[in-house]
């Protein structure tokens, strides 16, 4: 166990900066001191951390798993004690976010410079991907995350409903005729991503239907499911807020009205399991909980 948190501050200041001597002088120790307190740091963990040369200093993959965790127990201390010392301090430090593509680019990434505006102290790292990842294993501070909620470890909390409904272009409706039911969608295209063919549909009785869809459009991509229903390739699944302009545009048009697209969709706001919420987190999640009530094609 490492028993003293300087040797551990010393450590990450040198890989940092790639030199000994420089992160010895910030403590006040002459470079052949600090060599040696690096050194006794690894005695105790029993590993090499740092690859030196005569020109320069490195990490190795050893140091690099222990700089990981070095770096979020300061952070951690740093928001205990901003914790304590109460809201109205400066938001400093970087807040690592994960979220969804195209709704991150439409609107997380908006709200996220608006919220770097208000606070010139804070350092934001936004990661979109359509891939769903472990934020701990992966160091983000949270992420917003779109569907059913699962099974998790992870503390949630709901920021809005995300509507689905089924959408086509008018001409296509026009050309093929228009589904009554939920098992009419066997003699329709559907627009189909992810290979994601088992449609679930709750009715206005509170009846569950399901449909295996199929079509001649397949694709991984949001926007290009959007995009080939509107050229008329067939009946898409959306969620409201991608499709809205386009339904005021008159380019598409929805279908099934009647039938709610099963399992509902919320957004979350999700954050690690347990331990001090940092203040940054704890604002951001906040302000984007009141920036989402403002988007009209989220229901509250």
């Amino acid at each position: 166990m490492i028993n003293d948190l300087k040797l551990l501050e010393l450590f990450v200041r040198a890989a940092r900066l790639g030199a000994i001597g420089k992160a010895g002088a910030e403590f006040g120790l002459s470079p052949t001191s600090a060599t040696q307190r690096i050194q006794a740091l690894e005695s105790e963990v029993g590993a090499q951390l740092l690859h030196r040369t005569t020109r320069s200093v490195s990490v190795t993959l050893e140091g690099e798993r222990l700089l990981k965790h070095a770096e979020r127990i300061f952070e951690t201390v740093q928001d205990a004690m901003l914790d304590v010392s109460g809201e109205n301090q400066v938001l400093r430090g970087t807040l690592r976010l994960a979220g969804p593509a195209s709704f991150g680019r439409k609107y997380i990434a908006p709200f996220v410079t608006e919220f770097l505006s208000m606070h010139p102290g804070l350092t934001v790292q936004l990661h979109l991907s359509d891939t769903v990842f472990d934020i701990v294993d992966n160091g983000f501070d949270c992420a917003i995350r779109l569907g059913a909620l699962e099974s998790s470890s992870l503390k949630a909390q709901k920021l809005s409903l995300c509507p689905r409904i089924l959408v086509a272009a008018p001409d296509y409706l026009k050309a093929m005729g228009t589904p009554q039911t939920p098992q009419d969608l066997v003699h329709f295209d559907c627009v189909i991503r992810d290979a994601l063919q088992n449609w679930k549909f709750k009715g206005p009785h509170g009846e569950e239907d399901a449909v295996k869809v199929a079509g001649r459009f397949v694709t991984n991509l949001a926007e290009g499911v959007t995009e080939a229903a509107i050229s008329g390739f067939g009946i898409a699944r959306k969620c409201t807020w991608e499709v809205a302009e386009h339904l005021e545009s008159g380019e598409l048009v929805t279908v099934l009205d009647r039938y709610i697209v099963a399992p509902e969709w919320n957004i979350h706001f999700m954050r690690p399991p347990g331990g001090i919420e940092p203040l940054r987190v704890r604002q951001f999640r906040s302000f984007i909980k009141q920036k989402m009530a403002q988007v009209p094609t989220l229901g509250q």
